[in-house]
């Protein structure tokens, strides 16, 4: 009768255990998705590249370096790789990529009804890039597709996160 019991007690305490973890992942989840919520409406966060996927009929590139757009309320500076057909070469071979600081665009932030943000920028004071499109998922998953002026679209998938404070 006695072990009867202690399985019993076992049992429901195994079923709290369970429970417990499973409201603790729920708490994660959902303080996660309020911190990605809240980057998004301040225009305040980063995107981390961490593949590309060229327009020409070429394989996915897993990038190896640190590549990422930071976009505050004022400025949005973007350091990107570029793989594809450009129509017009750069004057200077160093700036071969999606390379540019933005003070003057535009900033326009849609909540998805399956929830996800979509993003639109248009910077107005760089000649290259005319659109970078983002599609933004709930907890931070993110997808961007840069249209220029002069080169073939470009899509990279990453992640968005905070930008680090200077101290």
């Amino acid at each position: 009768m006695r072990s009867v019991q202690c399985k019993g007690i076992a049992a429901i305490m195994f079923i709290m255990m369970l429970f417990t973890n499973y409201l603790y992942a729920q708490k994660k989840t959902n303080d996660k998705q309020a911190a990605i919520e809240k980057m998004i409406t301040a225009r305040n966060f980063v995107f981390k590249a961490e593949t590309v996927l060229p327009s020409a009929p070429t394989i996915n590139r897993q990038l190896t370096s640190d590549y990422d757009v930071k976009v505050s309320p004022d400025t949005v500076i973007s350091f990107l790789p570029y793989f594809g057909r450009a129509f017009n070469a750069p004057m200077d071979p160093t700036k071969g990529g999606i390379q540019f600081t933005s003070t003057k665009f535009e900033y326009n932030q849609t909540a998805r009804k399956k929830g996800g943000w979509d993003i639109a920028i248009k910077p107005q004071d760089t000649q290259d890039a005319r659109l970078l499109s983002f599609s933004i998922s709930e907890n931070g998953y993110a997808s961007l597709q840069v249209i220029s002026n002069n080169r073939q679209p470009i899509t990279f998938n990453g992640y968005i996160t905070q930008k680090k404070t200077k101290k």
